[in-house]
Protein backbone atom coordinates (compact mmCIF):
# COMPACT_ATOMS: atom_id res chain seq x y z
CA UNK A 1 0.00 0.00 0.00
CA UNK A 2 2.06 3.18 -1.22
CA UNK A 3 -0.92 5.74 -0.39
CA UNK A 4 0.14 8.35 1.83
CA UNK A 5 -1.46 7.73 5.46
CA UNK A 6 -2.36 4.15 3.96
CA UNK A 7 -0.84 1.01 5.55
CA UNK A 8 -1.04 -2.87 5.48
CA UNK A 9 -0.59 -2.85 9.31
CA UNK A 10 -0.68 -0.31 12.13
CA UNK A 11 -0.12 -0.73 15.55
CA UNK A 12 -1.53 0.91 18.37
CA UNK A 13 1.69 1.35 21.17
CA UNK A 14 5.22 1.71 21.04
CA UNK A 15 6.49 -0.62 23.88
CA UNK A 16 8.32 -4.19 23.65
CA UNK A 17 5.31 -6.08 22.29
CA UNK A 18 4.49 -2.91 19.59
CA UNK A 19 8.28 -2.16 18.42
CA UNK A 20 9.35 -5.85 18.28
CA UNK A 21 6.21 -6.89 15.82
CA UNK A 22 6.79 -3.70 13.83
CA UNK A 23 10.36 -4.62 13.12
CA UNK A 24 9.32 -7.99 12.19
CA UNK A 25 6.69 -6.66 9.59
CA UNK A 26 9.47 -4.65 7.89
CA UNK A 27 11.68 -7.26 7.39
CA UNK A 28 9.11 -9.51 6.26
CA UNK A 29 8.35 -6.71 3.22
CA UNK A 30 5.43 -5.34 4.44
CA UNK A 31 4.56 -1.30 5.54
CA UNK A 32 3.97 -0.97 9.26
CA UNK A 33 2.75 2.42 10.63
CA UNK A 34 3.37 2.07 14.92
CA UNK A 35 1.58 4.74 17.31
CA UNK A 36 2.97 5.68 20.54
CA UNK A 37 1.58 8.40 22.92
CA UNK A 38 5.13 9.15 24.66
CA UNK A 39 8.49 10.46 22.91
CA UNK A 40 11.22 8.36 22.99
CA UNK A 41 13.10 7.86 25.40
CA UNK A 42 10.91 7.32 28.64
CA UNK A 43 11.24 5.61 31.31
CA UNK A 44 8.09 2.75 32.30
CA UNK A 45 6.54 1.84 34.81
CA UNK A 46 8.66 -1.73 35.23
CA UNK A 47 10.76 -4.58 36.80
CA UNK A 48 13.38 -4.11 34.05
CA UNK A 49 13.96 -7.81 34.50
CA UNK A 50 14.22 -10.09 31.56
CA UNK A 51 13.55 -13.75 31.06
CA UNK A 52 16.61 -14.92 29.20
CA UNK A 53 14.20 -16.95 26.79
CA UNK A 54 14.04 -13.50 24.67
CA UNK A 55 17.82 -12.92 24.29
CA UNK A 56 18.47 -14.80 20.97
CA UNK A 57 15.13 -12.88 19.33
CA UNK A 58 16.44 -9.59 20.50
CA UNK A 59 19.89 -10.38 18.86
CA UNK A 60 17.96 -11.50 15.74
CA UNK A 61 15.96 -7.99 15.39
CA UNK A 62 19.51 -6.51 15.64
CA UNK A 63 20.24 -5.57 19.21
CA UNK A 64 23.66 -6.38 20.63
CA UNK A 65 22.78 -6.97 23.46
CA UNK A 66 26.05 -9.37 24.10
CA UNK A 67 28.09 -5.98 23.43
CA UNK A 68 25.57 -3.98 26.16
CA UNK A 69 27.63 -5.41 29.36
CA UNK A 70 24.39 -6.19 30.94
CA UNK A 71 23.95 -8.20 34.67
CA UNK A 72 23.30 -11.50 34.13
CA UNK A 73 20.69 -12.81 37.06
CA UNK A 74 20.52 -16.51 38.23
CA UNK A 75 19.32 -16.16 41.55
CA UNK A 76 16.27 -15.19 43.12
CA UNK A 77 15.37 -14.28 47.27
CA UNK A 78 11.49 -14.17 47.90
CA UNK A 79 11.13 -12.90 51.48
CA UNK A 80 7.91 -12.96 54.17
CA UNK A 81 6.94 -9.91 55.02
CA UNK A 82 8.14 -11.15 58.55
CA UNK A 83 11.42 -11.03 56.94
CA UNK A 84 11.48 -14.95 56.44
CA UNK A 85 13.71 -15.86 53.19
CA UNK A 86 13.85 -18.14 50.80
CA UNK A 87 16.74 -18.70 48.45
CA UNK A 88 16.34 -20.04 45.10
CA UNK A 89 18.82 -20.67 41.81
CA UNK A 90 17.49 -20.06 38.38
CA UNK A 91 17.98 -22.66 35.95
CA UNK A 92 17.24 -20.42 33.02
CA UNK A 93 17.42 -16.84 34.71
CA UNK A 94 17.59 -13.55 33.07
CA UNK A 95 19.04 -10.23 32.16
CA UNK A 96 18.85 -6.61 33.36
CA UNK A 97 18.37 -3.39 31.19
CA UNK A 98 16.13 -0.46 31.61
CA UNK A 99 13.03 -0.09 29.34
CA UNK A 100 14.27 3.58 28.77
CA UNK A 101 17.26 1.78 27.02
CA UNK A 102 15.59 -1.35 25.58
CA UNK A 103 12.78 0.16 24.35
CA UNK A 104 14.74 3.36 22.22
CA UNK A 105 16.73 1.20 20.76
CA UNK A 106 14.42 -1.27 19.43
CA UNK A 107 12.55 2.65 17.63
CA UNK A 108 15.72 3.41 16.55
CA UNK A 109 15.92 -0.26 14.29
CA UNK A 110 12.13 -0.23 13.75
CA UNK A 111 12.75 3.15 11.68
CA UNK A 112 16.03 2.50 10.01
CA UNK A 113 13.70 -0.83 8.56
CA UNK A 114 11.36 1.63 7.94
CA UNK A 115 9.00 1.61 9.84
CA UNK A 116 6.47 4.80 9.88
CA UNK A 117 6.91 5.56 14.23
CA UNK A 118 5.15 8.40 15.18
CA UNK A 119 5.89 8.95 18.88
CA UNK A 120 4.38 11.83 20.78
CA UNK A 121 0.96 10.53 18.87
CA UNK A 122 -1.98 9.70 20.59
CA UNK A 123 -4.59 7.74 19.10
CA UNK A 124 -8.25 8.50 20.01
CA UNK A 125 -10.70 6.38 18.46
CA UNK A 126 -10.73 3.16 15.73
CA UNK A 127 -13.35 2.22 13.74
CA UNK A 128 -13.71 -1.14 11.37
CA UNK A 129 -15.64 -1.30 8.15
CA UNK A 130 -15.20 -4.59 7.84
CA UNK A 131 -12.27 -4.28 5.28
CA UNK A 132 -10.36 -1.67 6.66
CA UNK A 133 -9.26 0.21 9.91
CA UNK A 134 -9.30 3.73 10.26
CA UNK A 135 -7.17 5.14 13.14
CA UNK A 136 -7.77 8.37 14.48
CA UNK A 137 -4.40 10.29 16.18
CA UNK A 138 -3.24 13.47 16.82
CA UNK A 139 -1.06 13.13 13.68
CA UNK A 140 -3.78 12.20 11.43
CA UNK A 141 -6.23 9.66 10.37
CA UNK A 142 -4.36 6.41 9.02
CA UNK A 143 -6.08 3.00 7.28
CA UNK A 144 -4.65 0.03 7.04
CA UNK A 145 -5.78 -3.86 6.51
CA UNK A 146 -5.18 -4.90 10.35
CA UNK A 147 -4.85 -3.17 13.47
CA UNK A 148 -2.55 -4.56 16.39
CA UNK A 149 -3.49 -3.27 20.19
CA UNK A 150 0.10 -3.35 21.87
CA UNK A 151 -0.85 -0.21 24.21
CA UNK A 152 -0.28 -2.00 27.23
CA UNK A 153 -1.54 -2.64 30.86
CA UNK A 154 -4.35 -0.01 30.71
CA UNK A 155 -5.70 2.94 27.77
CA UNK A 156 -8.29 5.00 27.22
CA UNK A 157 -8.66 2.69 23.93
CA UNK A 158 -9.85 -0.06 26.24
CA UNK A 159 -12.49 1.68 27.20
CA UNK A 160 -13.46 3.11 23.93
CA UNK A 161 -13.66 -0.65 22.74
CA UNK A 162 -16.15 -1.02 25.28
CA UNK A 163 -13.56 -4.42 25.94
CA UNK A 164 -15.51 -6.86 28.13
CA UNK A 165 -12.77 -7.15 31.04
CA UNK A 166 -13.61 -2.94 31.35
CA UNK A 167 -17.24 -3.67 32.62
CA UNK A 168 -16.92 -6.15 35.34
CA UNK A 169 -17.07 -5.81 38.49
CA UNK A 170 -15.77 -2.31 39.86
CA UNK A 171 -15.50 -3.98 43.32
CA UNK A 172 -12.46 -6.46 41.85
CA UNK A 173 -9.01 -5.37 43.05
CA UNK A 174 -7.27 -2.62 41.16
CA UNK A 175 -3.37 -2.11 41.51
CA UNK A 176 -0.62 0.65 41.98
CA UNK A 177 2.55 0.38 40.62
CA UNK A 178 5.51 2.20 41.59
CA UNK A 179 9.34 2.36 40.49
CA UNK A 180 12.42 3.89 40.94
CA UNK A 181 16.09 3.78 39.99
CA UNK A 182 18.70 3.42 42.82
CA UNK A 183 22.12 3.23 43.44
CA UNK A 184 22.95 0.58 45.96
CA UNK A 185 25.28 -2.42 47.22
CA UNK A 186 23.62 -4.94 46.01
CA UNK A 187 24.95 -8.72 44.11
CA UNK A 188 25.16 -8.02 40.43
CA UNK A 189 23.42 -11.69 39.40
CA UNK A 190 20.53 -11.38 42.31
CA UNK A 191 16.78 -10.61 41.93
CA UNK A 192 15.11 -9.90 45.09
CA UNK A 193 11.58 -9.88 45.69
CA UNK A 194 10.08 -8.72 49.44
CA UNK A 195 6.55 -9.01 50.18
CA UNK A 196 4.98 -6.34 52.46
CA UNK A 197 1.10 -6.22 53.81
CA UNK A 198 -1.02 -6.49 50.19
CA UNK A 199 2.04 -6.28 47.93
CA UNK A 200 5.25 -7.11 46.97
CA UNK A 201 8.62 -4.83 46.06
CA UNK A 202 11.82 -6.15 43.31
CA UNK A 203 15.07 -5.26 42.95
CA UNK A 204 17.73 -6.19 40.32
CA UNK A 205 20.44 -4.45 38.53
CA UNK A 206 20.26 -3.09 35.33
CA UNK A 207 22.84 -1.05 32.97
CA UNK A 208 25.39 1.60 34.11
CA UNK A 209 25.30 0.05 37.32
CA UNK A 210 22.24 1.10 38.68
CA UNK A 211 19.45 -1.09 39.70
CA UNK A 212 15.78 -0.87 39.48
CA UNK A 213 13.45 -1.00 42.44
CA UNK A 214 9.90 -1.68 41.64
CA UNK A 215 6.65 -2.61 43.56
CA UNK A 216 3.42 -2.99 43.19
CA UNK A 217 0.48 -2.71 45.87
CA UNK A 218 -3.08 -2.71 46.42
CA UNK A 219 -4.73 0.43 45.71
CA UNK A 220 -6.29 0.44 49.30
CA UNK A 221 -3.31 0.75 50.31
CA UNK A 222 -2.14 3.83 48.89
CA UNK A 223 -5.69 5.27 49.81
CA UNK A 224 -5.03 4.33 53.48
CA UNK A 225 -2.24 7.20 53.38
CA UNK A 226 -4.07 9.43 51.03
CA UNK A 227 -2.53 8.93 48.35
CA UNK A 228 0.89 9.92 49.79
CA UNK A 229 3.24 7.26 48.22
CA UNK A 230 6.29 8.22 50.83
CA UNK A 231 4.42 7.81 53.95
CA UNK A 232 2.48 4.75 52.52
CA UNK A 233 6.28 3.13 52.10
CA UNK A 234 7.57 3.89 55.66
CA UNK A 235 4.60 2.23 57.13
CA UNK A 236 3.99 -0.38 55.44
CA UNK A 237 7.08 -1.41 52.92
CA UNK A 238 9.49 -0.66 55.40
CA UNK A 239 7.59 -2.82 57.80
CA UNK A 240 9.17 -6.18 56.24
CA UNK A 241 13.42 -6.06 57.31
CA UNK A 242 14.86 -6.20 54.00
CA UNK A 243 12.78 -3.30 52.33
CA UNK A 244 13.67 -0.90 55.55
CA UNK A 245 17.39 -1.46 54.69
CA UNK A 246 17.02 -0.70 50.77
CA UNK A 247 14.71 2.34 51.22
CA UNK A 248 17.21 3.81 54.05
CA UNK A 249 20.57 3.11 52.60
CA UNK A 250 19.90 3.80 48.59
CA UNK A 251 20.56 6.73 46.44
CA UNK A 252 17.55 7.05 44.87
CA UNK A 253 18.01 8.80 41.35
CA UNK A 254 14.21 9.76 40.70
CA UNK A 255 13.34 13.60 41.58
CA UNK A 256 9.92 11.40 41.70
CA UNK A 257 8.19 8.13 41.79
CA UNK A 258 7.05 6.52 38.35
CA UNK A 259 3.99 5.43 39.24
CA UNK A 260 1.23 3.77 36.87
CA UNK A 261 -2.39 3.13 39.04
CA UNK A 262 -5.70 1.34 37.89
CA UNK A 263 -3.60 -2.26 37.42
CA UNK A 264 -5.64 -5.28 36.69
CA UNK A 265 -4.03 -8.47 36.52
CA UNK A 266 -5.79 -11.07 33.79
CA UNK A 267 -6.57 -12.48 30.60
CA UNK A 268 -8.58 -9.37 28.47
CA UNK A 269 -8.94 -11.26 24.93
CA UNK A 270 -6.03 -11.80 22.35
CA UNK A 271 -8.71 -10.58 19.48
CA UNK A 272 -11.13 -8.00 20.08
CA UNK A 273 -12.95 -5.63 17.77
CA UNK A 274 -11.41 -7.58 15.39
CA UNK A 275 -8.20 -6.41 16.73
CA UNK A 276 -5.53 -8.07 17.36
CA UNK A 277 -4.34 -7.75 20.90
CA UNK A 278 -0.53 -7.91 21.69
CA UNK A 279 1.28 -8.49 24.98
CA UNK A 280 -0.45 -6.78 28.23
CA UNK A 281 -2.91 -5.56 25.93
CA UNK A 282 -4.10 -9.47 25.27
CA UNK A 283 -3.64 -10.28 29.42
CA UNK A 284 -1.76 -8.63 32.61
CA UNK A 285 0.20 -11.06 34.29
CA UNK A 286 1.76 -10.41 37.47
CA UNK A 287 4.63 -8.76 37.92
CA UNK A 288 5.86 -11.15 40.70
CA UNK A 289 6.16 -13.40 37.32
CA UNK A 290 8.84 -11.42 36.28
CA UNK A 291 7.88 -12.69 32.20
CA UNK A 292 5.89 -10.22 31.17
CA UNK A 293 8.04 -8.89 28.85
CA UNK A 294 9.04 -12.19 27.43
CA UNK A 295 5.46 -12.71 26.84
CA UNK A 296 4.97 -9.40 25.14
CA UNK A 297 7.86 -10.54 22.40
CA UNK A 298 7.20 -14.41 22.01
CA UNK A 299 3.35 -13.41 21.21
CA UNK A 300 4.51 -10.93 18.37
CA UNK A 301 7.12 -13.53 17.48
CA UNK A 302 3.98 -16.06 17.07
CA UNK A 303 1.53 -13.07 15.53
CA UNK A 304 4.23 -11.77 12.35
CA UNK A 305 4.52 -15.50 11.57
CA UNK A 306 0.48 -15.23 11.35
CA UNK A 307 0.31 -12.14 9.62
CA UNK A 308 3.02 -13.25 6.64
CA UNK A 309 0.66 -15.97 5.99
CA UNK A 310 -2.16 -14.31 6.20
CA UNK A 311 -0.62 -11.86 3.59
CA UNK A 312 0.65 -14.59 1.30
CA UNK A 313 -3.18 -15.57 1.42
CA UNK A 314 -2.37 -18.85 3.05
CA UNK A 315 -5.36 -18.18 5.76
CA UNK A 316 -8.26 -16.12 5.46
CA UNK A 317 -7.85 -12.81 8.32
CA UNK A 318 -10.70 -15.44 10.54
CA UNK A 319 -8.51 -18.09 10.76
CA UNK A 320 -6.03 -15.37 11.27
CA UNK A 321 -7.98 -13.79 14.35
CA UNK A 322 -8.87 -17.65 15.39
CA UNK A 323 -5.21 -18.97 15.61
CA UNK A 324 -3.85 -16.08 16.91
CA UNK A 325 -6.83 -16.70 19.93
CA UNK A 326 -6.10 -20.04 20.41
CA UNK A 327 -2.04 -19.68 20.61
CA UNK A 328 -3.17 -16.76 23.79
CA UNK A 329 -5.34 -19.67 24.90
CA UNK A 330 -2.73 -22.55 24.82
CA UNK A 331 0.34 -21.06 25.54
CA UNK A 332 -0.20 -17.66 28.19
CA UNK A 333 -3.69 -17.93 29.94
CA UNK A 334 -2.99 -20.54 32.28
CA UNK A 335 0.38 -18.89 33.12
CA UNK A 336 -1.75 -15.30 33.87
CA UNK A 337 -4.36 -17.07 35.77
CA UNK A 338 -1.57 -18.85 37.84
CA UNK A 339 -0.11 -15.54 38.41
CA UNK A 340 -3.23 -13.92 39.11
CA UNK A 341 -3.44 -17.14 42.12
CA UNK A 342 0.07 -15.93 43.54
CA UNK A 343 -0.84 -12.48 43.57
CA UNK A 344 -4.15 -13.60 45.75
CA UNK A 345 -1.86 -15.81 48.01
CA UNK A 346 0.83 -13.28 48.61
CA UNK A 347 -1.88 -10.94 49.75
CA UNK A 348 -2.46 -12.78 52.94
CA UNK A 349 0.63 -12.44 55.59
CA UNK A 350 -0.34 -16.02 56.90
CA UNK A 351 -0.23 -17.78 53.44
CA UNK A 352 2.57 -16.05 52.58
CA UNK A 353 4.34 -17.02 55.26
CA UNK A 354 3.46 -20.89 55.47
CA UNK A 355 4.02 -20.60 51.53
CA UNK A 356 7.61 -19.84 52.21
CA UNK A 357 8.39 -22.36 54.75
CA UNK A 358 7.26 -25.31 52.74
CA UNK A 359 9.23 -23.93 49.86
CA UNK A 360 12.32 -23.74 51.22
CA UNK A 361 11.70 -27.60 52.54
CA UNK A 362 10.88 -28.38 48.52
CA UNK A 363 13.34 -27.66 46.14
CA UNK A 364 11.04 -29.40 43.36
CA UNK A 365 8.36 -27.81 44.56
CA UNK A 366 9.98 -24.02 43.92
CA UNK A 367 11.53 -25.57 40.50
CA UNK A 368 7.75 -26.27 39.57
CA UNK A 369 6.77 -22.77 40.51
CA UNK A 370 9.21 -20.86 38.51
CA UNK A 371 8.65 -23.10 35.46
CA UNK A 372 4.76 -22.26 35.58
CA UNK A 373 6.21 -18.38 35.24
CA UNK A 374 8.84 -18.56 32.55
CA UNK A 375 8.85 -20.09 28.94
CA UNK A 376 11.54 -21.34 26.52
CA UNK A 377 13.65 -19.64 23.65
CA UNK A 378 12.57 -18.89 20.62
Amino acid sequence: MNNENKYQVGIIGGGLAGLTLAIQMANAGYSCVLFEKNKYPFHKVCGEYVSIESWNFLERLGLNLSEMNLPQIKKLNVSAPSGKLLQHKLDLGGFGISRYLLDSKLAEIAKNKGVTSLDDCKVNDVKYDGKQFTIESSQGNFTCEICVGAWGKKSNMDTKLVRAFTLKDKTEKNYVGIKYHINIDFPNDLIELHNFENGYCGISKIEDNKYCLCYLTDSENLKRYNGDIKQMEKEVLMKNPFLKEYFTEAKFLFKEPLAISQIKIGYKNAVDNNILMLGDSAGNIAPLSGNGMSMAMRSSFVLNQLLVDYFNKKITKKELENKYEAFWKTHFKKRVEFSKFLQKLLKNKSLTNFAITVLKVFPFLRNAVVKLTHGESF
